[in-house]
């Protein structure tokens, strides 16, 4: 079983910078679908970073031994491609059909289902205090989607599937993290991610259409770029974080990713109006949607506020004995 170093200090950064970068992700991304399809920019995305993590373990000679695998490692490495694949995939497509901020929240449910999943398959622990956060992150949703609400529950329109897509891309995505954090007990963060992204490269191969980048403009092709360089580095300090600071915590820091999405989508909307338009919610969206960022971090968090509060009750107790 994976543990942790203990350098939480660092693991804290790697977290925080996990989500400045999700944060920003949808709206480069958004542009380029535009032209390209939501396989080709997956395809495109994984091969370059898995690529250059390559070139870079290879230069160091610290390329991962296939023969520290046991058969049942060579399944985690299987469920996280997989898992990988289906969330980058599906994600694009839920993303196609919704804006960058309402994507972005419904993916807030990822690190939720991740620490869900941790109870079980890391015994941490689930207090009532994480109970409270949530019904209070469900209480967020509620509040988010109060404009959309009916149409969300009665039809399987454009908006819906777009949700629904998303949730799917969500929870495949908590396999992935599992798998993914598993393997760390055989090779390092960069070892891993370069195993998965190439191996998800691979299997996307029969139906890419690489030449769909060609339509880009000279914007959109940056934009591209740096989808891939985010790919290498988010992933990177996700897996890195895992490595350092226990699953709850980095899923805690996570929960900031969606409303580093809706600034960066009000600034973008600012600043390029013809490219990126505000997101259509009411004021008693936006409640919601810190609503959902509140009840995240209070899931993630409740073991150690509980143990907090227990320790300062303790240290009482005693001074007054």
């Amino acid at each position: 079983m994976h543990t942790t170093s203990g350098r939480w200090g660092y693991g804290l950064f790697l977290a925080l910078l996990t989500a400045l970068l999700w944060g920003i992700l949808p709206i480069k991304l958004k542009q380029v679908l535009q032209v390209v399809d939501p396989v080709t920019v997956t395809w495109y995305r994984l091969l370059v970073s898995g690529g250059l993590l390559f070139a870079w373990l290879t230069a160091q000679r610290r390329l991962p031994s296939i023969r520290k695998l046991t058969p049942r490692r060579k399944g985690l490495v299987l469920v996280a491609v997989l898992g990988l694949m289906g969330n980058y995939v599906l994600y694009l497509i839920g993303l196609n059909l919704l804006s960058p901020g309402t994507a972005q929240l419904v993916v807030q449910l990822g690190p939720v289902l991740l620490l869900v999943a941790s109870v079980f398959v890391f015994r941490e622990r689930f207090s009532l205090g994480q109970g409270m956060g949530l019904l209070i992150l469900l209480a967020g949703f509620g509040l988010f989607f109060n404009q959309r609400l009916e149409e969300l529950l009665t039809s399987l329109g454009t908006y819906t599937t777009g949700v629904l897509t998303i949730l799917l891309a969500t929870t495949i995505w908590v396999f992935y993290a599992l798998s993914q954090k598993q393997l760390l007990t055989v090779w390092n963060s960069q070892q891993v991610m370069m195993v998965i992204y190439l191996g998800c490269a691979a299997l996307l191969t029969p139906w890419v259409h690489p030449l769909q980048a060609l339509q880009l403009s000279p914007v959109q092709g940056w934009l591209l770029l740096a989808c891939c360089l985010n790919t290498l580095v988010a992933y990177g300090a996700f897996a890195e974080a895992l490595a350092h600071w226990e699953a709850s915590r980095v899923s805690a820091t996570l929960a900031l990713t969606p409303l580093v999405t809706f600034v960066a989508v009000a600034l973008a909307a600012l600043l390029w109006p013809a490219y990126v338009h505000a997101e259509d919610i009411n004021a008693l969206g936006y409640v919601g949607a810190v609503t959902v960022v509140l009840g995240s971090a209070l899931v993630a968090l409740g073991p150690s506020l509980v143990a907090s509060w227990r320790a300062r009750k303790f240290r009482k107790v005693a001074r007054s004995v």
